[in-house]
This record gives C-alpha cells, structure tokens and sequence, in this order.
C-alpha cells in the first residue's frame, strides 16, 4: 500500500493502549529489515530518519527507500522526519514526500519553541501531514543531536504548549536519553501520568533504546503512543557486519554481510514491536 501519515496511526494505538515502534533507518538493508518485522507480525510501523543520517544521503534516497517496501507491503507505513532541526528541513521533507514531520524546538526556551511549533504545524496543514514536538529535552547524543544532561517536561507547560501550536503529538521528557545508557535510568512515570492527564494528543517517548520491558510497557500503559528506536538498530547492525568479516575475513560481497545485519535488525525490531503491543494491529 501507498505511505500513510502517522495520524490514524497513533490515534488508534492511544485508543487501543499499545504503541507504534518508531525506527530509525540509515540505509536500505535496514529499512528492508524493518518491513519484514512489520510484514511478520502484523504491525504498523514509522521509520525514521534524522537530521544527519538525511545530510548523508538525502531526503530522496530514504523515501525512495521507505516508498517502494510501503508499495509491497501490507501493513500501515509512514515515513517521520526524527528531531527536524529546522524550519526549513521541516518544508524540506514536506515537499518531498514525508508524511510525518518533527520539529525540535526542545532547545529553545518556551516561548520560541511554541513559535517554531506553531509554524510548521500552520505550513503542514494544508496537506494533512502531522506534525510531532518535544517539550523539555531528552539527554544524551545521538548523531549530531547532544541533549546534554536533558531537562524534564512540566505537565502545566504541556499543556500550553499543546493549545497554541494544534501539535498533532509531543515528545516528552521522563529521563530517557539517546544513545547508550551508562547505568540503569530512572524514569518518572508518575511524571508521564500528570501529562497525560492534562495532555489529549499521542505521546512520545525517544531514547527507548537499552530500557528494560517492564519500563516500555508501563509508558506505554500511561500514556505513551509512539516509541522510538535507533541505537540498539545501529548495534545490531554492526554487530552482525562485524562477525561475519570476522568469521569470513575474505569476504567482498556486501550481500553476504548485508543480509546477516538484516537479520540481526529484524530480531531487535520483532523484540520492539512486542514490547509495543502493536502485534496484529494493523
């Protein structure tokens, strides 16, 4: 089927009380191994791609991927623009294709966030494309994007922040980070509880890599609508290019090592969309 947005997507998931995984992809191996978890088990599912990774390669190249496994597939598929940096890669992806646009204005204060927000929101409009946002900041690096130490999400600030941009979902603060964690994270759950209470659109939860089951499950039954998942994807990814060199030294056909990577995805995205509850959702 053709892409969707993301819109019906979470709406469904926060009725139902599941989650949509939400996967970024650096390359077609990894959007291949994406589809194939999603086909398997029936689920709805975004890929996305940030900042960086688009500097790479191009907003073409990475819907053209997305575009053509959506074309065969049976399941819901979006295409999410993760951490949009600016106004501009934001009218960027929309023109090219995108169906789901973030903007992060989570380093700005208050007031210039709920600007920026406000703006794409107004310019995705027209054309029914949803729009995504952070408020507070989630710690941790990943790519180019250094949330530092990160900075939770005030429930009344929320709340504001929802009624004057018409977001279509937020992205909150709990104590998740991108990238590795070094220990154990401490989520404030009972934070997310408050938000939800005061916020009616689908929630966000970035830096789900490296969490513990029952801390993905328990957002989830507060409130959450959408996870996101990078690191552990680029992992396995390597970690599967890495032992087949290691075990085939003279090996020179991508192929090979490629499609050993793939697998190692697909079990991690399985593993995820499990987690989620998204199984046979869509």
């Amino acid at each position: 089927m053709a892409l969707v947005t993301t819109k019906e997507m979470l709406l469904k998931a926060q009725e139902g009380k599941y989650a949509v995984g939400a996967f970024n992809v650096e390359n077609m191996e990894m959007v291949m191994a994406v589809i194939e978890a999603a086909q398997e088990l029936n689920s709805p599912v975004i890929m996305q791609t940030t900042p960086s990774t688009v500097k790479y390669a191009g907003l073409d190249y990475y819907l053209a991927n997305v575009s053509a496994a959506a074309k065969e597939a049976s399941v819901p598929v979006a295409i999410h623009l993760d951490h949009g940096s600016s106004f501009d890669l934001a009218m960027q992806a929309l023109r090219k294709g995108y169906t789901s646009i973030m903007i992060d204005g989570s380093h700005s204060v208050f007031e210039e966030n709920i600007d920026i927000t406000k703006r794409v929101v107004d310019a995705c409009k027209a054309s029914l494309i949803p729009v995504e946002a952070e408020l507070g900041k989630v710690g941790g690096k990943e790519d180019d994007l250094d949330g530092g130490c990160g900075g939770y999400t005030d429930p009344e600030e929320a709340k504001i922040f929802v009624e004057k941009t018409n977001v279509d979902s937020l992205a909150v603060a709990i104590g998740t980070a991108h990238g590795v964690y070094c220990g154990v994270p401490k989520l404030d759950l009972d934070r997310l509880s408050e938000i939800r209470k005061v916020v009616d659109i689908p929630l966000v939860l970035h830096g789900a890599s490296g969490l513990s089951e029952e801390a993905i499950k328990e957002s989830i039954k507060r409130g959450i609508s959408k996870v996101n998942f990078a690191t552990e994807l680029r992992i396995a990814y390597t970690e599967g290019v890495k032992n087949y060199l290691k075990e085939n030294p003279d090996a020179i056909d991508p192929k090979k090592y490629g499609s050993v990577a793939m697998e190692k995805v697909k079990e991690i995205v399985k593993s995820r969309m499990e987690m989620c509850g998204s199984i046979n959702k869509a």
